[in-house]
């Protein structure tokens, strides 16, 4: 059944509203997965907070345009287009997709927005190979904390020595 008039405005307020917070979006087709298999890619990327929405590829066109994003015509893409936004990170929808692409050989990842513009497939599986924002984070932490570690091992081995003088000293005596 066709959607009406007040329905497709609905749905295109909601894409204005997806476009407007993204921080990234990665356009896929989804041609050829069946219902279980869907459901489990909205599954693993709804845990992460990432949106996953199917629209008429007009829908999409006018959403963005409306928000501001510039050099990719959804229409170009063949076959039945979703988009993934991602609002967090910008890496995690790409490394998902990755990631379920290779179990699953319908999907085909056509391209996505990063900083408001388009990038074509193989850049976001380029994305999809930089760690995450907490990977980063994680590296970040550990970086900074490699010196006072150090420091502390260091005036801890002073401390070990003084101590290990006193006590041959409390033996000899």
């Amino acid at each position: 059944m066709p959607k009406t008039k007040d329905q497709k405005k609905e749905d295109l307020k909601s894409l204005e509203d997806k476009f407007a917070r993204t921080k990234a979006a990665v356009f896929v087709n989804f041609s050829g997965l069946n219902v279980k298999d869907t459901t489990s890619l909205r599954s693993s990327l709804r845990k992460e907070g990432i949106d996953y929405g199917v629209a008429k590829k007009t829908l999409i066109k006018i959403a963005m345009d409306k928000t501001g994003y510039s050099g990719v015509d959804p229409k170009q893409f063949e076959g039945n287009v979703a988009a993934v936004f991602g609002y967090d990170d910008e890496v995690l929808p790409a490394k998902i997709l990755k990631q379920f692409k290779a179990q699953h050989d319908a999907l085909k990842i056509l391209g996505g927005i990063l900083e408001k513009k388009y990038i074509d497939s193989a850049k976001v599986l380029e994305l999809a190979n930089i760690p995450g924002k907490q990977e980063l984070l994680a590296q970040l932490v550990g970086s900074l904390n490699s010196p006072v570690s150090g420091f502390v091992n260091v005036l801890a081995g002073n401390l070990r020595g003084f101590v290990q003088v006193l006590k041959s000293m409390s033996e000899k005596a």
